[in-house]
Order: C-alpha cells, then sequence, then structure tokens
C-alpha cells in the first residue's frame, strides 16, 4: 500500500502516506531481482477466492487517493519493469488536492480527469473507488455512508467507461455494516488497512495490505513482504 510518491522531505507526520521516489525505485528493482510476481488485484482476486492458480511470491501494488506525483514518478517505474498496478480514486476530487490532510503544510495535486483517462487508456492501471470525498464510513450515517459507496461507483464509471469492481476502505475505515454495502454496491474486493499477508483474508472484502512507510528501505521492504503481520 503505497499512496505519495515523490521527492518530500522526511515529513515529520503521516508518514506511512510518503514514499522517496529514490526509495521506491529501490523498492520495484528488488522485486525483480528478488524473483517476485507482481500481479494484477484481479488475479489475485480470483486467486484468494476462486481458482485461479499464482505463482509462488505474487505481489499487488496498490495507490490510495490519486496523487498526480502517482503519474509524474510512481507510474514511469512500475511502467519500466512492466508491473501493473491498483489505483483508488476519490470521485469528487479529481483534479483537486488532498485538502482532507489539514494538519500538513501542504497538500498535494490529484489527477485531474483527463490525466486518469490517459492512463487508463494504457491498460495497466486499474482505477477503484475510494469513496467520493475520502470520509470515515464508519463515522457516516447509512444515507451518507450508501452515497459515498454506490455514488463514486457510479462517478467513475461515467468518467471511465467501464465498470469499477474495487473498492478501498479510505483511513481503513469500515465495520460489517460498511462491508455488506460495499458488497451490495457490485464491488467485488474492499481492501482494508490491517496489516498483513492477503491470503489472511477471511472475505474478499477484508483484504489486508502492508503500508510502505518513508522510511522503509530495501532491508524493511522486505521484512514487511515476509512477515505474515
Amino acid at each position: 500500500m503505497y499512496h505519495q510518491v515523490g521527492e518530500f522531505p522526511s515529513p515529520r507526520i503521516h508518514r506511512a502516506s510518503f514514499c522517496h521516489v529514490n526509495r521506491f525505485k529501490a523498492h520495484m528493482a528488488w522485486l525483480k531481482t528478488a524473483g517476485y510476481h507482481v500481479i494484477p488485484l484481479e488475479d489475485a482476486r480470483m486467486g484468494l477466492f476462486g481458482n485461479k492458480a499464482l505463482p509462488a511470491r505474487c505481489v499487488v501494488l496498490t495507490f490510495d487517493d490519486g496523487c498526480d506525483n502517482f503519474r509524474q514518478h510512481a507510474l514511469p517505474v512500475l511502467r519500466h519493469h512492466g508491473y501493473p498496478s491498483a489505483m483508488f480514486l476519490i470521485s469528487n476530487m479529481i483534479g483537486k488536492t488532498t485538502e482532507w490532510m489539514t494538519d500538513m503544510d501542504f497538500q498535494s495535486p490529484l489527477m485531474d480527469r483527463q490525466a486518469v483517462l490517459d492512463i487508463h487508456a494504457q491498460g495497466d492501471v486499474t482505477f477503484g473507488s475510494h469513496t467520493m470525498n475520502h470520509v470515515r464510513l464508519t463515522q457516516c450515517d447509512n444515507e451518507t455512508a450508501r452515497r459515498e459507496v454506490f455514488d463514486s461507483k457510479k462517478q467513475l464509471e461515467d468518467i471511465l467507461g467501464s465498470k469499477i469492481v474495487d473498492f478501498c476502505y479510505p483511513y481503513g475505515s469500515y465495520n460489517q455494516r460498511i462491508r455488506d454495502m460495499v458488497k451490495e454496491a457490485g464491488y467485488l474486493t474492499g481492501l482494508t488497512c490491517i496489516r498483513g499477508m492477503a491470503d489472511r483474508a477471511e472475505n474478499a472484502y477484508e483484504i489486508p495490505r502492508k503500508a510502505i512507510s518513508y522510511g522503509d528501505t530495501v532491508p524493511g521492504f522486505w521484512w514487511k513482504l515476509i512477515r505474515r503481520s
């Protein structure tokens, strides 16, 4: 689980929201050197909850929020290695900034509609929903939560002209009510911020991920990959 990739000074807070591009390059190169297979999220879902055979040492690369620095810094690295990835967009905030991070000294631009369409056309990035407004869903009443879950799906499908089947809970905020709502909306996966390997998931709507933080060197990155938790 990545968020922003770029040239950042060491952040005091939200360290799991930033990865310096040089470390990101090192992480991606190491995956290839160590013999890992970077697979699409759909393949992981079919392997974990269907009958698709997966190779050993699989990883899925996910990026939350849809920051424009993904297009500028992460995507060229991913394409250099031929890696697919999954990006989760905030449908009402496309073309805006990370304005929910009010305790930061700066807010980062989010990709605009044309950037999203250009990337989508290449087919190597799968887009999913991260709600309409980056809210904590467990703190929302049912009506608000349903709009965030259902309407974000429709908005993104209208933009992209294709089905949106993956959902990511902002802040990792979910419970059984929200999980069931995501399933009802027609998504096929729900990604959490629970730390762990994806094969620990009891169902496709509570998939754990490994958060990659600003300070994760290659040894730290490797350690997170091999730990069960």
